[in-house]
């Protein structure tokens, strides 16, 4: 489903400020597969989502999804098909633009064949509503409210809706609930796992809670200076506990304070 093949990036080559972001990337995602990514700050898993959603070139390697070479194609015709969330609550919807329109302009870019100039109907208004009544946030009752009138998790919420309303062939979780407190951070990573799970949808999640990144999902990588260094899957994963993984942390020379206060919260 999406095959990345060698993929390597460095930003300011030839300079002081030389950073090699990507090393020879290789990653195989089955259709329905649910990865949770960890590692330290600056491990490439931000860099990572990057490449697939086209924000740069690959200097080496080549990435397919579904099948079609997508290594040169701009972001914006990766769109239609890739979904992204960031950390960051306030990137991903227009704040002074209502509830529903930032559903209709995600909705148009999404859809195969349909002008960013057509109308949105009385039943894709129903069907926005019945989509935001199913988050239990009551925002089926404000759309016409501007989006920046929300708070951090309701937004996220809506982001979350608005990646997933024409179901993407993939979906990019960058850290979505971190800026989030914890009670808000909970009910948005509980509507991340029913909406990716009623619509089969392929799923890469970074994350810094290790209980998190092993409980949801089906597979797990570490990432560390640019390159991906352990997979789990399977009766390996299942057996794997909080303590042995940050033991293997240590191993890799990876010490992040962020990791490490997840792992001690539990």
């Amino acid at each position: 489903m999406l095959k990345l093949h060698n993929i390597s990036k460095t930003f300011n080559p030839g300079t002081v400020n030389e950073k090699t972001a990507l090393s020879g990337v290789n990653l195989h995602l089955a259709p329905g597969d649910f990865v949770t990514i960890l590692g330290s700050n600056g491990a490439g898993k931000s860099t990572l989502f990057g490449a697939i959603a086209g924000s740069f070139v690959v200097d080496t390697g080549a990435i397919h999804l579904d099948g079609v070479n997508i290594t040169n194609m701009p972001d914006y015709k990766r769109s239609k098909f890739i979904g992204r969330l960031f950390q960051d609550p306030l990137k991903g919807t227009a704040p002074s633009m209502t509830i529903e329109e930032n559903l209709a302009l995600a909705y148009m870019r999404a859809s195969s064949g349909t002008s960013p100039f057509s109308m949105i109907s009385r039943k894709d208004r129903a069907e926005f509503r019945d989509r935001l009544a199913e988050l239990g946030l009551g925002l089926e009752d404000r759309m016409n409210h501007p989006v920046g009138l929300l708070s951090g998790g309701q937004r996220q919420a809506l982001t979350l809706l608005m990646a997933t309303l024409v179901t993407p062939k993939l979906l990019l979780l960058d850290e979505h609930t971190a800026a989030l407190d914890p009670a808000t951070a909970e009910k948005v990573l509980e509507l991340t796992k029913k909406i990716v799970e009623e619509n089969h949808i392929t799923c890469l999640m970074i994350t810094h809670n290790i209980p998190s990144a092993l409980s949801l999902g089906n597979r797990t990588i570490m990432m560390n200076n640019g390159s991906i260094v352990l997979e789990l899957a399977g009766e390996e994963r299942a057996n794997m506990t909080t303590e042995r993984l940050l033991k293997v942390f240590h191993e890799q020379g990876i010490s992040n304070d962020r990791i490490l206060f997840s792992a001690d919260a539990e």
